[in-house]
């Protein structure tokens, strides 16, 4: 099986994590492999790293490429668990890159591009509930809740009208299927700019996997795993997750909270982080060579107290 998938902000992620090559290293979407490599690449025989990915396709990349490393540990799981992973110990680093791999956008049968034609599915852990039972089972008002909150999708109230009229024919199978009632429900002019089925299939993607939900819940718990001085780098490719990450990274490094009219600080608060990348997008170059990165951006976090 071959795994392939292109790092975007590949030098600045490494870079941003100031790697201890004694330290412990925890790689939240391992992939193929790629970041987790790199970061072995400076650590010591003493450092660690924890690669994690809920993928089984990727876990079995992993096992072929790094497996063999005995500074490694692999963990088939999502890293909304990272406390439970970690176990009492403390990180140097964290990495999450949240995007899609280019091997699940590029293996038709996953049902993550719109590109090809495949069976919805569109599940990373490739278990549990899938892009079909989505578009086939949720009621009209829970799809465009969804295609308008995770897909911010203008056409959402239509869409979701179109695809229920049309599953009371017949399911919704595949991809190609889903596309052509995406296109019936939206004016030609808003389909010049990009490919009309963009935010839709984000949108699901986006609830089959729980994506939101799952890092709501696991950004206070990689803040909270890091050793102090220890950095926590995010890559985002949406305005969703983007904003979850710039907001909650600025909570942690807030520090006075007392009313501005106030002469003297009475709260006492200090921040408990420094944000040491605010948003970094890729290079020309980088765009250039993978027009997928076009959407992603970087951020840092260091911790300053626990």
């Amino acid at each position: 099986m071959e795994f392939t998938h292109i790092p975007v902000l590949f030098h600045e992620t490494i870079e941003s994590l100031e790697i201890n090559p004694n330290g412990l290293y925890v790689d939240c979407t391992a992939g193929g492999g790629g970041h987790s490599s790199a970061i072995l690449s400076h650590l010591s025989a003493r450092g660690r790293l924890i690669a994690i990915d809920r993928d089984p396709e990727a876990m079995e990349i992993l096992r072929e490429r790094i497996g063999k490393d005995a500074r490694v540990r692999l963990v088939q799981d999502t890293f909304d668990n990272i406390t439970q992973i970690l176990d009492g110990a403390r990180a140097d680093g964290i990495l999450a890159d949240l995007g899609v791999s280019s091997h699940q956008l590029d293996t038709a049968e996953r049902g993550f591009s719109f590109h090809k034609d495949a069976p919805l599915d569109m599940r990373m852990s490739k278990t549990g509930l899938s892009a079909r039972d989505v578009v086939n089972t949720y009621s009209e008002a829970e799809l465009a809740r969804i295609l308008r909150e995770y897909g911010e999708e203008k056409f959402a109230k239509s869409i979701a009208h179109n695809i229920c009229a049309q599953r009371e024919t017949q399911p919704i199978e595949t991809t190609f299927e889903l596309i052509d009632v995406i296109k019936r429900s939206m004016p030609q002019k808003a389909m010049r700019d990009t490919h009309p089925a963009r935010r839709t299939f984000q949108a699901i993607r986006i609830e089959v996997n729980g994506e939101l939900r799952q890092l709501d819940s696991a950004l206070d718990d990689m803040f909270g795993a890091l050793r102090v001085g220890g950095i926590l780098s995010i890559i985002t490719f949406h305005s969703l997750e983007d904003r979850m990450v710039k907001q909650r990274f600025r909570t942690f490094s807030q520090g006075c909270t007392c009313p501005k009219e106030f002469p003297v600080c009475v709260c006492g608060n200090t921040p408990r982080g420094e944000i040491t990348e605010k948003g970094t997008a890729p290079t020309a170059a980088e765009l250039q060579e993978n027009p997928r990165s076009r959407s992603a951006r970087l951020r840092s976090v260091r911790k300053l107290k626990d």
